[in-house]
């Protein structure tokens, strides 16, 4: 019996061990991130690149603990991502449609999208092109099959048929340029498709007769060097609203005070949405761009913030 009491006890021992190791490593398996250690993956439109880039660079060197697998796809897949919790954000130019909010809903998940800042689709054409300024009824024009050629349009040097350039069928340059003008398909019209913002920037800087449609935040970063590079040899076309502009302050661009004022006729949204179910990682960074040094940086970046960054002015 003394034999049988010692064995047990020491059977009972083991499995206790056993046991705690097991709970602890089951712990460790539900250990959850915080907005200042973890890592998680974000999904962003491949327009927002440099946008992505700069922001979870500048947040994993606040916060060494952290760690952002980032993901570039255009805005649908993006967005499918982030639904299928392949991704924890995802970084778009719109908030959920009801059928994708509906996805979160049955998983109990309420979500969240938040306005970090206006950004813009820039328009651009080769150097070669001296045309830099259009109407939005010629634009519209361009896309209701009306305007075809570059000799249909007011100032241009160049003729023979315009050739649009987008990045990706899917993504949220053209779904913005179609809502725009209530598009239901481009079908008929000239379209190439470089597979990257940065594709339709070489594309277009060789090809004369190409009109090229960009997240502007590729070349809107005044001191980056690489905003600097892409810029080289293209321009940025000015749009006006008026049918009859008669100054050239009647044309805007998609840069600061345009996006800020509304001024440009192609301006968008940014928006970070969230699945994220606990005060995490993807929480810290959300709250990091809307407070005050993180607007700094969306400003630095060429766009315009939710909030503008406040500066103290003394006055003498």
């Amino acid at each position: 019996m003394p034999y049988l009491k010692t064995t047990l006890s020491r059977y009972l021992i083991v499995g206790f061990v056993f046991l705690a190791l097991g709970l602890n490593g089951c712990k460790e398996e539900k250990k959850l991130d915080s907005p200042s250690q973890g890592r998680i993956t974000i999904a962003a439109d491949e327009s927002y690149e440099p946008l992505t880039v700069e922001i979870t660079r500048t947040y994993e060197l606040l916060y060494p603990r952290t760690k952002f697998d980032l993901v570039f796809k255009p805005e649908r897949e993006a967005i499918r991502l982030m639904l299928e919790d392949k991704a924890r954000l995802c970084i778009v130019s719109r908030r959920l449609t009801a059928n994708e909010q509906r996805s979160l809903d049955n998983e109990k998940i309420t979500g969240s999208a938040t306005l970090l800042a206006t950004d813009g689709v820039a328009i651009i054409t080769s150097k070669a092109n001296f045309d830099s300024l259009m109407t939005m009824n010629e634009l519209r024009g361009v896309f209701n099959k009306q305007i075809n050629n570059w000799s249909q349009l007011k100032g241009g040097n160049q003729s023979g048929p315009i050739t649009l350039v987008f990045d990706n069928p899917n993504s949220s340059n053209l779904d913005h340029v179609m809502q725009r003008f209530g598009l239901k398909s481009v079908n008929g019209l000239s379209i190439y498709t470089a597979k990257s913002n940065k594709g339709v920037i070489d594309y277009v800087r060789t090809h004369p007769t190409a009109m090229g449609f960009i997240g502007v935040n590729w070349i809107s970063d005044g001191d980056g060097p690489v905003s600097a590079a892409l810029s080289k040899d293209i321009r940025v076309i000015g749009l006006s609203s008026k049918a009859n502009p008669q100054i050239r302050d009647d044309y805007h661009q998609p840069f600061q005070r345009d996006l800020a004022l509304k001024l440009y006729p192609l301006w968008r949204d940014v928006y970070m949405v969230s699945r994220e179910a606990h005060p995490g990682l993807g929480g810290g960074l959300t709250n990091y761009l809307v407070r005050d040094s993180g607007r700094l940086l969306v400003e630095k970046l060429g766009l315009w913030p939710r909030v503008p960054y406040n500066r103290e002015v003394q006055l003498k």
